[in-house]
């Protein structure tokens, strides 16, 4: 399939946050185009907007180079970040799990913090000071750009505006709480500041094609640690919506981590440390490229 013809960023020029279409390496601002100034907004209006940015980026002809911006994480900010747990079969594999039938598994979520987790690309992650099991998973991220509540897996895919870059980092260590009654600390391990980078850019859904059968590698230091395909997901993003959806009611904007392939450093005690470099790039998306402090 030839590359998307644009995509949606979020970048700093001359000190300000602006919400751009992203077309030929260069950056035009949704704001001078009569659109929200901020994604968020944009996604809130997004079965009204989508036909009015793919005439405008048709048509743009001018716009920010690469090297007169930073690029930040495209969402400023979501209201929520959700993210499936367990949800690749290697990945169970790799995590001891004797019985990877899909009926033996239980599709489950849990939060990260908008404002605070969420990072762009660049030297943007801490190492939390406290762990010293920290660790990567690469995800394709689904964003939401319609209300969604009760979805079924038939029409799940109609609420995605688009899909992004996500990395989960994980403090192992804070997660486990082998002495207490629930075992697991997901806050803990799961909510630090700065871990979940996402980006660069976000493509809209109607131009990325399957999202069930795209590439993802993950790179730590050049060094390939994950290379999967989204097919091999357990449950689905159309099931993973519809159950979301059950539970509570989904906002335009809001944020859907899809899981992570085997390849994590768990298994084989192998963490980050400060200093590391994150390469991680989803098949028609791009890469997101992140340091560790």
């Amino acid at each position: 399939m030839p590359p998307p013809a644009y995509a949606l960023a979020t970048v700093e020029h001359q000190g300000r946050a602006h919400a751009c279409i992203e077309s030929g390496g260069r950056f035009f601002p949704l704001a001078e185009l009569g659109l929200p100034a901020a994604l968020v907004a944009a996604f809130e209006r997004w079965p009204e907007l989508a036909a009015k940015v793919e005439r405008a980026a048709a048509s743009l002809r001018d716009g920010w180079s690469a090297a007169e911006v930073r690029v930040l994480t495209p969402l400023q900010f979501p209201g929520k970040v959700l993210c499936a747990g367990a949800n690749y079969y290697d990945h169970l594999q790799e995590m001891g799990v004797q019985d990877l039938r899909k009926e033996a598994q239980r599709l489950f979520f849990f939060f990260k913090p908008p404002r605070n987790a969420l990072v762009g690309p660049g030297k943007t992650v801490r190492h939390p000071a406290r762990s010293k099991m920290f660790d990567w998973e690469i995800e394709l991220a689904a964003v939401i750009g319609r209300t969604a509540k009760d979805l079924t897996p038939e029409n799940a895919l109609d609420c995605v505006a688009g899909y992004t870059v996500g990395i989960d980092l994980s403090a192992r260590d804070l997660n486990q709480a082998p002495d207490t009654f629930y075992k697991l600390d997901w806050v803990a391990g799961k909510a630090q500041d700065t871990c979940c980078p996402l980006g660069p850019r976000i493509v809209p859904a109607a131009l990325l094609g399957d999202p069930h059968d795209l590439a993802l590698e993950l790179k730590v230091n050049g060094a390939t640690k994950q290379s999967a395909r989204t097919s091999g997901m357990i449950f689905d993003i159309r099931e993973q919506l519809a159950l979301l959806s059950s539970i509570m009611t989904l906002d335009p904007g809001d944020v859907l981590l899809t899981g992570t392939p085997a390849g994590v450093g768990f298994p084989k005690r192998t963490f980050l440390k400060p200093g590391d470099r994150i390469t991680a790039t989803i098949e028609r998306i791009g890469t997101l490229e992140v340091e560790i402090e």
